[in-house]
């Protein structure tokens, strides 16, 4: 059989699974939905970036055309020589003031009305005659279109003028006085004498919002976090901003796009964070993720599909296993083929043949041994009550007290008869106090009334059931050794905790001293020599000793190392011995049941 199956061709049982096909999907449909996500990314960011640098042409375009218009209202006036005559005349009040209202104001207010925005119009005459024009306060921001003729004196010792006449600077834009708190900027020149010598007669300055310079706004959209801002490259200076912050400007989560203003120190730029160029990215995104997860369960259907059918004999296994666990080790597996499955089987089979055979060389055997054991031990109990019963009786024959003889004999043949209980290993609770009743009964023929016995037993555990000769020794022992004095009390409790019972049995003798107590609970002390003419007694003694470490040992054996006794003992006031014994078992109902047919 065995050179038949090797005969067949081998088929490994991973070339049956559909792992690597599943792996393999799965790597694709992540390689090509990262590769989709990433190419979209990029094109959207580059698309974005267009239009930013699209939206960033236009407004410098804008603000070119804007500035062109306002230098062209100041070259207009440069050039007028009308207007130089009438900035110039010296005539008498009337004729300049008609010169005022003639050739000045009405070459001032031309062009601001052809001008779209809201600019003002300031002209500082050196002649000093001249009748002043003022307009609204400059200090104020730009509400209207508004002219100004002022004395040059009004602006000689401001310190903007000053640094301009040093660095003889002319027909520059630059924000001067309360320009940069406005947010404006201005053109300023100086207006020359053409006739006769080249003088200065004056100066033009045309003030304007940067905001109305740089137009509409809504190509960039503050609010979801694209920032604009005038740079002036000469001084570093940011001389406008809008939606931007100095931090923002130096994070690296922004894209920098900027344009030159021709013929100026002025640059714009737009700082567009990454999150605006991926937000339709983040949108796709979604479906993308969407897509591949819809591709993930499809392929985890298709693995469980594969898997259930393939993994049949794989459940066999593991079904045959639980039932090796539940200690069913009659089944066998039988596939067919000639695969990892068949070799496990053909293992799986012999080891369960190897078990069976423990189980009866090794298990059956052990059970027995130890029941062995708890016989030897059940026949060891107390040999010498029977030798001081039997004493006791011949004594009380040759004194002629037949009466207590015939008490004593029925009371010995109930005590045994209870402890062989028909060769069975567990009594009820119930029938260990008859036992125990029938000892002190035997003992009252002795003792006559010097001892009383109270029992303290809740009902519900009387029926519950416990190896047998539990009590007993411990009660023997205080007739033994515990009495002192003429008259002695024993007290037996019983109680359930939880799934335990606890026994206790309580005298009011002498106790015992602690060494005294150690030795008698040690499993390792050795015996005593007996002095002279107390052989006897010390072999009564060890003969007791071995009674109480025999109950224990039984109860161990029996129950496991959780259970025994425990004694506790105060030299002069008594001693209380403690058993505890579980509630019940599989073990202990099997036997009890067999006791009571």
């Amino acid at each position: 059989m065995k050179s038949f199956q090797l005969s067949k061709l081998y088929i490994p049982f991973t070339y049956k699974m559909m792992i690597p096909y599943m792996a393999l999907v799965l790597l694709t449909d992540v390689l090509v939905g990262y590769i989709s996500y990433t190419m979209l990314v990029q094109s959207r960011t580059e698309m974005a970036e267009t239009n930013i640098r699209t939206a960033l042409e236009q407004t410098r375009n804008n603000i070119v055309y804007q500035m062109d218009e306002i230098e062209r209202i100041s070259s207009t006036l440069f050039s007028s020589l009308t207007f130089q005559n009438a900035l110039q005349n010296t005539g008498e009040p009337l004729e300049m003031m008609l010169k005022m209202k003639d050739d000045i104001i009405p070459q001032m207010r031309a062009p601001l009305q052809l001008y779209g925005n809201n600019i003002r119009l300031a002209v500082y005459t050196v002649d000093e005659k001249l009748y002043e024009v003022p307009g609204d306060d400059m200090d104020k921001p730009i509400q209207r279109k508004d002219y100004y003729v002022l004395s040059v004196h009004q602006i000689e010792n401001t310190d903007w003028f000053k640094s301009l006449q040093a660095s003889n600077q002319d027909n520059l834009w630059i924000q001067l006085a309360s320009d940069r708190k406005l947010e404006n900027v201005s053109h300023f020149r100086k207006l020359v004498s053409s006739s006769g010598i080249a003088s200065v007669i004056g100066y033009v300055r045309v003030t304007a919002r940067f905001d109305e310079l740089l137009g509409n706004f809504d190509t960039f959209p503050i609010d979801q976090g694209i920032s604009l801002r005038l740079l002036n490259t000469q001084s570093g200076e940011v001389m406008y901003t809008r939606g931007l912050t100095s931090d923002q400007s130096k994070s690296s989560s922004y894209l920098s796009v900027r344009e030159n203003i021709p013929g100026t120190p002025f640059v714009i730029e737009t700082l567009v964070p990454h999150a605006y160029l991926n937000k339709d990215a983040s949108r796709m995104q979604k479906v993308i993720f969407a897509v591949c997860l819809i591709s993930f369960l499809v392929m985890v259907f298709i693995g469980y599909i594969v898997a259930r059918l393939s993994g049949k004999k794989m459940k066999r296994i593991v079904t045959l296993v639980r039932s090796f666990q539940e200690g069913n080790f009659h089944k066998r597996i039988g596939f067919t083929g000639n695969d990892e499955f068949v070799h496990i089987a053909n293992s799986f089979n012999q080891m369960a043949t190897s078990i069976q055979e423990l189980i009866k060389n090794v298990y059956v055997q052990g059970i027995q041994k130890k029941q062995a054991e708890l016989d030897v031990l059940q026949a060891q109990i107390s040999p010498h009550f029977l030798y001081n019963t039997l004493s006791t009786i011949g004594s009380l024959a040759n004194l002629g007290e037949t009466d207590k003889v015939t008490a004593m004999v029925q009371g010995l043949s109930k005590f045994y008869r209870l402890t062989l209980n028909g060769g069975n290993v567990y009594i009820t609770l119930e029938k260990e106090l008859e036992q125990v009743k029938t000892y002190l009964d035997i003992q009252r023929v002795k003792y006559a009334d010097t001892f009383e016995v109270y029992y303290d037993i809740e009902p519900d555990i009387l029926q519950t059931p416990m190896i047998k000769l539990i009590l007993q020794p411990f009660v023997e022992n205080i007739f033994k050794h515990a009495w002192f004095g003429k008259r002695i009390a024993i007290r037996i409790t019983g109680r359930r905790l939880g799934d335990r019972i606890e026994l206790k049995i309580i005298d009011t003798g002498i106790g015992m001293r602690p060494d005294t107590l150690k030795k008698m609970l040690s499993n390792t002390s050795l015996p005593v020599p007996a002095p002279a003419g107390q052989t006897d007694k010390v072999e009564e003694a060890k003969s007791d000793k071995y009674g109480l470490k025999n109950v224990e040992e039984r109860i161990k054996l029996r129950y496991g190392t959780d259970f025994g006794i425990q004694i506790g003992s105060h030299y002069g006031a008594g001693t209380t011995v403690q058993i505890i014994l579980p509630v019940e078992s599989a073990e202990m109902r099997e036997d009890a049941e067999g006791a009571w047919l």
